[in-house]
């Protein structure tokens, strides 16, 4: 009896030592009210979305309208909520019948089942998704999702309603800020050292400003609707979790000359010209995870010196998130830096990147030069070195490729072609083959401005391996050295 009374204990023990994530988890949704102010100016009706926790009562969604493709602008949905454990979806098509559903990334692993019309999943974890019916990607459904916060400050019952209208600003000087249920308008400046939170029934309508601080963490269950380019510049250890941005006039963020910065679960819908999603400048120590970036320029950039902009770029960590580019690339390094001169004599480097389990969903760029899903266009005196691709799933290419990895010189940007790439590994990347593709590419500018040291390991097209350039799969030139392939 002794020994089984000492097991008992220790597998007692066992248990509390077990983490967080391997102990059951509670059901619970979190609904989200909207705003009455934009009842009908931001409603989608393409869709009805419902969603319960398994054996609850079906709760609707609101289903925001969003603008894709600045090709040819079209009106997508998305809706959002927050919850633990596991939840079921309902997703009705309103207009017109379908034949099959497709829940995306495929990556996921989430089937739909259709009964009556209507389309059923099981959500078992937070996730970013695209709803598809018969194949239709320009009028799809956004489902974005998150962990129930328990940091977010509550708000009372009477809020808690679609009762909601515009929001007092809150006050911005005090170590914690909280935009609470409704539409904010102003301007938004934030100081260092404060926490900053962003209600899930909170809709602001201007940016946050980043300007000169440090020690800003930014949480957000809620919606910027339509702002201008939220900038973070000059600052340092700036984490933001969470916002949804839609129908933004450019892009979503741009990052300048900061360092220590932490972008978790962005979530950014845009058809806007110049509309790139995550852009930075002159940044170092950088990491990006969770995030759904779908828009109509280039989704994560990584470049040096423009403007008034000075400086390298490097340690940076993208991992856990999908890209879709209606129009450029998902990942674009390199093509904007510093030719020397006498006042400004530097060359710029950007150093280890790190592209890590990724989805890019399509890929769209009508201009050869340009084509890249995964691009490094070394310009402008640039050194690019120390770069990772690994782990990314690629579904679609409507038109491009796959990767391209070259030494710059384009009349459009450049000043001067890109000293070199060198030290890039291309690892367990999978491309469907769907779409109409062109070859991948390496290519070199010069015999002083090439390519070295690339390694392609297990990289498919089609279920094909790369082993070596290949009509229609993959061009090299002369000015490259130290290709390798696995």
């Amino acid at each position: 009896m002794r020994i089984l009374s000492r097991l008992f204990m220790a597998l007692c023990a066992c248990t509390l030592l077990l983490p967080a994530a391997a102990q059951p988890v509670a059901n619970q949704l979190q609904i989200h009210p909207f705003p009455n102010a934009v009842r009908y100016t931001h409603h989608n009706d393409d869709f009805t979305v419902r969603v319960r926790t398994p054996g609850g009562v079906w709760q609707d969604l609101y289903e925001y309208k969003v603008k894709v493709d600045l090709d040819k602008r079209q009106e997508a949905s998305m809706v959002y909520f927050n919850f633990d454990g596991v939840v079921e979806m309902a997703v009705q098509k309103n207009n017109g019948s379908f034949s099959q559903v497709a829940v995306r990334p495929d990556a996921k692993g989430i089937k739909a089942t259709v009964r009556d019309g209507v389309a059923y999943f099981t959500l078992r974890r937070p996730e970013n998704l695209s709803v598809e019916f018969d194949g239709d990607r320009l009028h799809n459904l956004h489902v974005f999702t998150n962990a129930v916060r328990r940091d977010m400050p509550a708000v009372p019952a009477k809020l808690a309603s679609n009762d909601i209208g515009v929001a007092k600003t809150p006050d911005l000087t005090g170590k914690t800020v909280f935009f609470g249920p409704g539409i904010h308008s102003g301007e938004f400046r934030l100081r260092s050292n404060t926490t900053v939170y962003v209600h899930g029934s909170a809709m602001l309508k201007n940016p946050l400003i980043v300007d000169g601080v440090e020690n800003v963490k930014i949480v957000s269950d809620g919606l910027f609707d339509s702002v201008e380019m939220m900038t973070i510049r000059n600052s340092r250890n700036i984490e933001i979790d969470g916002p949804i941005f839609f129908n933004q006039p450019h892009g979503t963020m741009r990052c300048i000359m900061s360092q220590g910065l932490v972008q978790r679960n962005i979530r950014t819908i845009g058809a806007g010209p110049w509309s790139d999603g995550l852009g930075h400048f002159a940044c170092e120590r950088v990491t990006i995870v969770d995030s759904f970036i779908r828009t109509s320029d280039d989704c994560i950039t990584f470049y040096n010196h423009r403007w008034d902009i000075w400086g390298d770029t490097r340690d940076v960590q993208v991992s856990r998130s999908t890209l879709w580019a209606d129009v450029a690339h998902a990942i674009m390094i390199g093509i904007h830096g510093n030719t020397p001169t006498p006042e400004h004599p530097q060359r710029e480097v950007l150093e280890r990147l790190r592209f890590t389990d990724l989805d890019i969903l399509d890929h769209d760029e009508d201009d050869p030069e340009y084509a890249g899903a995964i691009g490094i266009m070394a310009g402008d005196d640039n050194l690019v070195r120390d770069v990772l691709f690994e782990d990314i799933r690629v579904e679609r290419i409507e038109e491009g490729k796959l990767f391209n990895l070259k030494i710059a010189y384009t009349a459009k940007w450049n000043s001067s072609p890109g000293l070199g790439i060198e030290n890039v590994t291309l690892r367990n990347i999978h491309f469907s083959g769907k779409g109409a593709h062109s070859a991948s590419s390496i290519t070199g500018h010069d015999a002083t401005r090439k390519v070295r040291t690339v390694l392609i390991e297990n990289v498919t097209v089609g279920g094909k391996r790369i082993t070596g350039p290949e009509a229609g799969i993959l061009e090299t030139n002369e000015f490259t050295e130290g290709i390798r392939f696995r």
